[in-house]
C-alpha cells in the first residue's frame, strides 16, 4: 500500500496505485472465497462421512452429487443476482446483503445438531447470497475507474483476482485443519467467520468507494415491481408445491432431486440458444453465426468444467481413501490438496498472460479450447493411472500435485478467455446477457459432473477416469480440426454479409 500526489499538490492514499476502494473490494472478495472454499473443501467428505463420525451418512456418489449441483447453482444464480441489483438494490447493497446471507447459512451449517435440515438451509442460503454477490462485487471493481483508463482497470482486475486466490488457498488449509477429527461444524463455523470478517471491513471501507453501485442502473417501476414480486412468489409457490407433492408419493429422494435440478440446468441453455438463433431480434446474418460458432464452445466449456470442477468431490474421496496424506514428511488434511489449485493459478497467471501476449493471434480462440480440453482429458488419464496403483495400497499425493499442475495448464487457456470470446462473439441486443450465459456453461459442468459419479455402479475407478478422459480428449481434438471453420463463423475470416 502506498500513495500517490495528485495533480492539485494534495496527497491520496492508494491501493498499490489503484483506488483505495480496490482495497475495501479486495478483502470482501477474499474473505468471501475464504467461505466458500472452506466449505467446498470439506462438504463432500461431510456429507459422506458416517452418523458416528458426525456426517450425513450420504453415500459418496450422492455426495458427489449434491457438491455438482451445488456448485451448478451457484453460478446460476449470477443472472438473478445481477437483475436485482440492476434494477432494485444497486450493486453496492446487493454485495452487503450477499455476504449477510451466505454467513447466515454457514452459521446454520455450523450449528452442532444430527438433523440435516440446518444443513440444507445453510446451502440453499449460501446459494442465495452468493448470486446477489458474486456477480456484482466485480461490477464495482469496474466502475472504480473512468472511462478510458483500461490499463488501470485491467491491472486493477488482476490485483482483484490475486484476491480470490489468496482466499482459495488458505482456506482448505484452516478450515480442513479445524474440521479434522469428526469437528465438521467447528470447519463450517470458520467460514461463517471468514464472511463475517469480510462484511466488517466492507461496512468500514464502504467510504471509500465513492458512491460506486449505491443506486439501481435502472430501477423498476411500482408497476414492475408488483409483476416482479407476484412471479417470484408464484414461481416460489408452485416449486414448493411440487416439491411437497413429490415428497408425499414417496419417491422423493437425494438422488432423484439432483438428477431433476440437472436436467432443469440442461434445459436452460438449449432454450436460451433457441431463443436467440430461432427469434428475430433484428440480428444481421453475421451475428446468427457468431452465435451457431459461440454454441460450440458453450458445449467445449462444459465439458471442461464437467472435469475440473470433480475436485471437491471426486478427486477429495480419493485424496481421503487412496492417497498418503503426506507432503515433505508433513501430515495433511484432504482438505489441503484443494489448496493445491489456487497455489498453481497465482504462480502461472503471469506465465500464460506473457504468453498469450507473445503469441499474439497465432493461436486461436478453438485451440486455446481444445488445448485446454485436452490437457484435462491428460489429467484424468494420469488419475486413471494412480486409481489403478491404488488397488494395492494407498499412492503417494503427489499424483494429485501432478494432477492439478496440468488441470491448471487447462484452466488458464480457456478461463481467461471465455469471457472475452463471449463479449466479442454476442449480438449487439444480447451484449450483457450472454456475460452470464458463460457462467451457464460452468454450471452445466458442475451439474453433469456431478452425475458422473453413477459411472461408477458399472465402471471400475480406473475406467472412470478414462471415460471422462476420452470424452475430453475427443472433444478438443474435434475443436482442432474445425478450428478452420470455427475462425470463419467467428468472423476472424468472415466476409460481413450484406443486410
Amino acid at each position: 500500500m502506498n500513495a500517490e500526489r495528485e495533480p492539485a499538490g494534495g496527497r491520496t492514499r492508494t491501493f498499490f496505485g489503484h483506488p483505495w476502494g480496490l482495497a475495501t473490494l479486495f478483502c470482501t472478495e477474499m474473505w468471501e472465497r475464504f467461505s466458500w472454499y472452506g466449505l467446498r473443501a470439506i462438504l463432500a467428505t461431510f456429507m459422506a462421512a458416517s452418523p458416528a463420525q458426525q456426517g450425513l451418512g450420504l453415500s459418496q456418489e450422492t455426495a458427489q452429487a449434491v457438491v455438482g449441483v451445488y456448485g451448478a447453482l451457484i453460478y446460476l444464480v449470477a443472472l438473478p443476482g445481477g437483475w436485482i441489483a440492476d434494477r432494485v438494490l444497486g450493486a453496492r447493497r446487493s454485495v452487503f446483503w450477499g455476504g449477510f446471507v451466505i454467513m447466515l447459512g454457514h452459521i446454520s451449517m455450523a450449528i452442532p445438531v444430527t438433523s440435516p435440515f440446518f444443513v440444507w438451509l445453510g446451502l440453499l442460503l449460501i446459494i442465495t447470497g452468493t448470486g446477489l454477490l458474486k456477480p456484482n462485487i466485480s461490477v464495482m471493481v469496474g466502475r472504480l475507474y473512468p472511462e478510458g483508463d483500461d490499463g488501470r482497470r485491467d491491472a486493477g482486475f488482476s490485483l482483484f483476482y490475486l484476491g480470490i486466490n489468496l482466499g482459495a488457498f488458505f482456506a482448505p488449509l484452516v478450515v480442513g485443519w479445524l474440521a479434522a477429527g469428526g469437528r465438521w461444524h467447528l470447519g463450517f463455523g470458520a467460514a461463517a467467520v471468514g464472511m463475517a470478517l469480510g462484511l466488517v471491513q466492507y461496512v468500514w471501507g464502504g467510504r471509500h468507494l465513492r458512491g460506486i453501485g449505491e443506486r439501481p442502473g435502472l430501477r423498476l417501476s411500482p408497476g414492475e415491481r408488483r409483476r416482479a414480486v407476484l412471479l417470484t412468489g408464484l414461481g416460489t409457490a408452485v416449486t414448493v408445491v411440487a416439491l411437497g407433492v413429490w415428497a408425499a408419493t414417496g419417491t422423493l429422494t437425494i438422488d432423484r432431486f439432483t438428477l431433476v435440478v440437472t436436467v432443469v440446468i440442461l434445459i436452460v441453455p438449449v432454450a436460451y440458444f433457441a431463443y436467440i438463433l430461432l427469434g428475430s431480434h433484428n440480428l444481421t446474418e453475421d451475428e446468427r453465426i457468431r452465435v451457431k460458432a459461440y454454441v460450440w464452445l458453450f458445449v467445449a466449456a462444459a465439458v471442461f468444467w464437467m472435469i475440473y470442477d470433480l475436485a471437491p468431490s471426486k478427486l477429495l474421496f480419493f485424496a481421503q481413501d487412496h492417497t498418503d496424506l503426506s507432503l515433505f514428511g508433513v501430515p495433511i488434511q484432504p482438505a489441503t490438496t484443494q489448496s493445491f489449485n489456487p497455489l498453481f493459478i497465482m504462480i502461472f497467471v503471469p506465465v500464460f498472460a506473457a504468453l498469450w501476449v507473445r503469441l499474439g493471434t497465432r493461436v486461436s480462440t478453438p485451440q486455446k479450447f481444445g488445448f485446454a480440453l485436452i490437457t484435462v482429458g491428460l489429467s484424468f488419464v494420469v488419475m486413471a493411472v494412480a486409481a489403478a496403483l491404488a488397488g494395492t495400497g494407498r499412492v503417494s499425493v503427489w499424483w494429485l500435485v501432478l494432477v492439478y499442475l496440468i488441470q491448471v495448464f487447462g484452466e488458464l487457456s480457456l478461463s481467461p478467455v471465455g469471457l472475452s470470446v463471449t463479449t466479442k462473439l454476442a449480438p449487439e441486443a444480447f451484449k450483457g446477457q450472454m456475460l452470464g450465459v458463460w457462467f451457464i456453461a460452468v454450471s452445466v459442468g458442475d451439474a453433469v459432473g456431478g452425475q458422473t459419479g453413477r459411472l461408477g455402479r458399472v465402471l471400475s475407478e480406473p475406467a472412470y477416469y478414462l471415460v471422462l478422459a476420452a470424452m475430453a480428449t475427443v472433444a478438443g481434438v474435434a475443436l482442432f480440426m474445425f478450428t478452420r471453420r470455427l475462425r470463419g463463423m467467428m468472423a476472424e475470416h468472415h466476409e460481413p454479409a450484406m443486410r
